[in-house]
């Protein structure tokens, strides 16, 4: 299935103490480059990140955010240890004799160590959490670059429809301009005052006819559609295919127009080149 590289994805949802948050970009390149921005609590998760992107995307430079935001409103981000705080406070009662003038203040004494316990982050648990949000933005990117990538599937069957037609319409005059060769051939003989061996004039004919024969060229140009036409069907990333076929395809334009005879021959090589050019560019944002 045809894919694009340049898509967006997004998701959000609650993990324990707190909210996740990743977003996806991706635009086209050569390989699979992924660039990860992970929060703290979630940085031993690099490896299986990498290895759910590689197994969704074939290609593409892919960025990723993960974002992780405890909730600190909710009333177990404060705890205190009380049977801390309540030895405290008989050390305190028992020196208060000798230190008179001891006095703590509520701030001081929660700045103590010890005093406040850290919540204690479930990191499988959120960990879990934060996998199962990248499998849900993971869908949502392949899905986006599927919708593209039928797009572009469109449009590149429409171009080798056009394509198609200019080879048949070269093929089908290619009789009247070998006629209107050999007849221009004659006519320039006819004009020598001197005769000429009839054995060497047909071979020199031949060896024109052969120069301006596309005969090859128009076969391969519709090897090159069929092929093209096969791939757009195939069920994995073709983009590389397709961008190899491309210059094939610009391979044999090139030397149709080299060996054009005829103003209509020359006018289809150049109504070849653009399509094609056309086809390259769109072929470059497939996976």
């Amino acid at each position: 299935m045809l894919r694009s590289m340049t898509a967006f994805a997004s998701a959000e949802g609650d993990a324990a103490h707190g909210t996740l948050s990743i977003e996806m970009r991706s635009v086209n390149h050569r390989y699979l480059e992924l660039g990860l921005r992970l929060p703290d609590e979630l940085r031993a998760l690099e490896s299986q990140v990498r290895e759910r992107v590689a197994a969704r995307l074939a290609r593409g430079k892919v960025d990723l955010g993960l974002r992780y935001r405890p909730t600190h409103a909710n009333a177990e981000a404060i705890a205190v240890d009380e049977g801390y705080v309540a030895r405290l406070a008989d050390t305190a009662q028992a020196l208060a004799a000798k230190f008179p003038q001891l006095n703590v203040d509520f701030v001081s004494l929660l700045n103590w160590p010890g005093v406040l316990r850290d919540h204690e982050l479930d990191q499988d648990a959120l960990g879990a959490a934060a996998l199962k949000l990248l499998d849900r933005a993971l869908e949502d990117m392949v899905a986006t670059r599927e919708r593209e990538g039928a797009r572009l599937g469109g449009f590149l069957r429409e171009r080798l429809d056009t394509i198609e037609g200019l080879v048949a319409e070269v093929r089908g005059h290619l009789p009247e301009v070998r006629a209107a060769l050999r007849a221009r051939f004659d006519a320039r003989l006819a004009e020598l005052k001197q005769p000429l061996d009839p054995g060497r004039l047909e071979q020199e004919v031949v060896m024109q006819l052969q120069r301006i024969d596309v005969d090859e060229e128009l076969d391969r140009l519709a090897a090159h559609i069929a092929e093209a036409r096969r791939v757009l069907l195939l069920r994995e990333a073709v983009g590389r295919r397709l961008d190899f076929l491309m210059q094939e395809f610009n391979r044999e334009a090139n030397t149709l127009g080299s060996k054009a005879a005829d103003p209509r021959t020359t006018k289809a090589a150049v109504e070849l080149k653009v399509l094609i050019e056309q086809m390259r560019e769109q072929v470059q944002n497939l996976e």
